[in-house]
Parts: structure tokens; C-alpha cells; sequence
């Protein structure tokens, strides 16, 4: 009984940390123009917001990795983050603008903690058969957000005025507080634990295993959903050495995750290149800018959908294969936007979730598959900052070429998302160093 109320207290909790995210940075650029008239103050907001997620994911990723109950810093976390928020809103039109932002810089130290912070702490809820299941629920928490938020941004804003809308941003997740302080306790310390076994510590990659698989060879290596015994290319003494790089350090030196992360972060690239062009892609396609959104909310739909059905199958396909078929088909839906067409780009929007959805799915399981438990934090986090670093330079880029040529900036984001499917298969075949 109490294992059924943990895991509906980690998945509402989780919605509603990451809608209170999702809609928090559309109210406060909302906010900021409202309060100061300036988009250049609402856009420098949102920058500062996530330009400190680089530094904050591996920072944070580190103390989770090293506490007895990861559940309650990760909530202390949330109220931080929640609290900085809230001292934006408040500091609009009252504090210096460079202070303003530099809050906005701190307080994104913690915004790793709604994504690759919280999904680290899930197989500490649900292991054995039913965690790829998680997995794609899991997943679906980030698609329900990313669809409700900024609705929720923009109807708040509209119809009780945009402070409010940063105000119900900050209660959802405040709300989500308690669900991640009664998280369930590390089995070890930090770094100490068991010694790792020297039989399975070596350089040599691990064999290729489908999800199918993927119970039985858990049961042989002791469990990669708990705090597993140190595996192959990540030890406890390198942790201890270089506790903020360790995370990158494994994700480099594991052929299968470091190849599922450079996918992704490319593909998060050519996502934020595609944001970017829907202001106007709205605005010659569909008889208006405003209307562009529609786009992004055809693509979280697809994407709860075929999540989905991966949660109801979810061995449908092996999440290796899921990564890189991802990229393809995100590239595909990338060219067909180009056309401006209509119809074909609703079309590409939807084809766009269903490669991004199972993709998310996918690198969830790879990361739960690969991380060993002193260093799964980390690799959770460092892996958001980094996605979140990709989408924020796919956008800025795309907005400079946009400018010149809408077909242009998409032709380079289907390009962007075609290279992170050749990378895949062309970085890291060799044996990890």
C-alpha cells in the first residue's frame, strides 16, 4: 500500500513541479513586459532563468549523489526555486534591472532540480518489471506540462493579470514540495557503499541488451533501479575525486550514454530552432503569429500520445533503437515544415512529437540503465543542463537566420536533428578509454 501511494505521490508531484515550471517562464516574461513595458527586460529575464542551468545541473546533481535523503534536498530545492521566482516578480519595477537578472541567474542554479533531479530519485519508487513502464509516464509528465503551462500562463495572464500568472507558477511548485521530501532514502551515503566488483570493473563495454532484457541482466549486476554496486567506467574513488565533473566524466566514458546524450542534445538543438520559427510560421502559414503556438501544442499532443502507447507497451521498441529512429523522424518533420504549407505543417508538428516523445522515454531508460547509483544525480542533471543549453543555442540561432529566411532556419534544424541521428552511430563505437 504504502509503494502505490509513493508512486502516485512522485508522478503528481512531478506534474505539478514541471507545469509550475513550464508556465513560469512565459508569465514572467509576460510579467516583466506588463510591469516595465520592455521586451528586451522580459527576454533578459527568461535568459537568465536558463543560461545558469550549465553550472547548476552537474552542482546539484552532486549533492543529491551524496545525501542520505536525496527526497528532502531535492524539495528544499523546489522551495528555492519557487522562492526565487517569486523575488523576480517582486524585484520587477522596484530593483535595478542588473539585479533583477542576477537573482534570475541564481535562482536557475536550481532548475535542473524539476527535470533531471527529480527523474533521478524514480527508481527508488518503482524498480524491477514495472520501471520502463515509469519510464514513460515518467516522460509524459514533461509532455502534460509543456502542454499545460504556458495555456495556463497565458489564460492566468489574460484574465487576472500577469503577477498572478508568475504567483500560480510559484504555488504549483510549492505544491509539489511535499511529494519530494517523503522520497524514499538512499541506501548509501554519498560515494561510500559497497566495493564495487572487481569481476564486472572493467573497461569493456557492456553487452548490447535489448528492453526486453533488460529485468534479468538488472537481476544479475544487483540492480541498476537502486543504488546499484559501482559499474564499468565509474567508480567511487573517481567521484570523490572530482565530484562536480564525475557525471560528465561517466557519460563520456559510456559508449551507450554518451551516445544517447549527444542525440539528444542535438535534437533538443533543432527543437529550439524550430520554437523559434513558430512566431513566424503563425504569421505566413496560419494568418497570424499568435497562432503559431497551435504548433507546439500539435506536437506535446502527438507526443502524450505515443508515449502512451509505450506506456501501455513499453517494449515496443528497445530505447537504443528509440534514440536514434527519434532523430530521423524529427529531421523528416523538419523538412516538411520548411514547405510552409498548411497543411503539411501541422502535419510536421505532429510527426515532430511522435520522434520526440519515445525519444524522452528512451534516454530515461538508458540513463536508469547505465547510472550507477552513486552518480545517477549527475548524469541526470548534467544531462538536463545540457539539453537545456542545446535548445537555448538551437533557438539564438535560429532567430539570427529566421530573420533573413524562414525556409533557410528550418532546412538547418532538420539538418541538426539528420546529424544527431549520424552521430549516433558514428561517436563512441570504440571501446571507452
Amino acid at each position: 500500500m504504502q509503494r502505490r501511494y509513493t508512486t502516485v505521490s512522485y508522478f503528481v508531484g512531478a506534474v505539478s513541479a514541471r507545469t509550475g515550471d513550464e508556465m513560469s517562464g512565459p508569465a514572467m516574461m509576460l510579467a516583466g513586459f506588463a510591469l516595465t513595458g520592455s521586451t528586451a527586460t522580459a527576454s533578459s529575464l527568461l535568459a537568465g532563468l536558463n543560461v545558469a542551468a550549465a553550472v547548476g545541473g552537474p552542482l546539484l546533481g552532486a549533492f543529491l549523489d551524496r545525501a542520505s535523503r536525496p527526497g528532502r534536498l531535492l524539495a528544499c530545492a523546489l522551495a528555492a526555486y519557487g522562492a526565487g521566482v517569486a523575488a523576480i516578480l517582486l524585484g520587477l519595477g522596484r530593483l535595478p534591472l542588473p539585479l533583477t537578472v542576477l537573482i534570475a541567474v541564481c535562482t536557475g542554479l536550481l532548475g535542473p532540480a524539476l527535470s533531471g533531479g527529480w527523474t533521478a530519485q524514480l527508481p527508488r519508487v518503482v524498480a524491477g518489471d514495472a520501471l520502463p513502464r515509469a519510464n514513460a509516464l515518467d516522460a509524459m509528465t514533461f509532455t502534460t506540462a509543456s502542454l499545460a503551462g504556458p495555456a495556463l500562463a497565458g489564460a492566468a495572464a489574460e484574465t487576472l493579470g500577469a503577477p498572478t500568472a508568475v504567483a500560480l507558477a510559484v504555488t504549483l511548485i510549492a505544491l509539489a514540495t511535499p511529494a519530494a521530501w517523503r522520497l524514499p532514502r538512499a541506501t548509501h551515503r554519498g560515494t561510500s557503499g559497497p566495493a564495487p566488483n572487481r569481476d564486472r570493473d572493467t573497461d569493456a563495454p557492456p553487452p548490447r541488451r535489448s528492453e526486453r532484457g533488460l529485468a534479468a541482466t538488472r537481476s544479475r549486476e544487483g540492480g541498476v533501479g537502486v543504488d546499484s554496486p559501482t559499474r564499468a567506467g565509474g567508480s567511487a574513488d573517481t567521484a570523490r575525486r572530482t565530484p562536480l565533473t564525475a557525471g560528465l566524466r561517466f557519460i563520456v566514458q559510456r559508449p551507450a550514454l554518451a551516445r544517447a546524450t549527444l542525440t539528444s542534445v542535438l535534437c533538443c538543438a533543432a527543437e529550439g530552432m524550430f520554437t523559434a520559427c513558430v512566431p513566424l510560421l503563425g504569421q505566413h502559414a496560419l494568418g497570424g503569429s499568435g497562432r503559431g503556438a497551435l504548433l507546439l501544442s500539435c506536437t506535446a499532443v502527438a507526443s502524450l500520445a505515443a508515449n502512451s502507447v509505450l506506456a501501455r507497451r513499453p517494449h515496443l521498441i528497445a530505447p537504443d533503437t528509440a534514440i536514434w529512429v527519434g532523430a530521423l523522424v524529427q529531421a523528416t518533420a523538419l523538412a516538411l515544415a520548411a514547405t510552409a504549407h498548411p497543411v503539411v505543417l501541422v502535419a510536421a508538428a505532429v510527426l515532430t512529437g511522435v520522434g520526440a516523445g519515445p525519444q524522452l522515454t528512451a534516454l530515461f531508460a538508458i540513463r536508469h540503465r547505465e547510472a550507477p547509483g552513486h552518480l545517477r544525480g549527475q548524469i541526470f542533471t548534467t544531462g538536463a543542463s545540457l539539453k537545456i543549453t542545446g535548445f537555448a543555442l538551437g533557438a539564438a540561432t535560429a532567430g539570427v537566420i529566421a530573420g533573413h529566411s524562414l525556409p533557410a532556419a528550418l532546412t538547418v534544424a532538420s539538418a541538426t536533428a539528420a546529424l544527431a541521428a549520424l552521430a549516433y552511430f558514428t561517436v563512441w563505437r570504440g571501446r571507452p578509454r
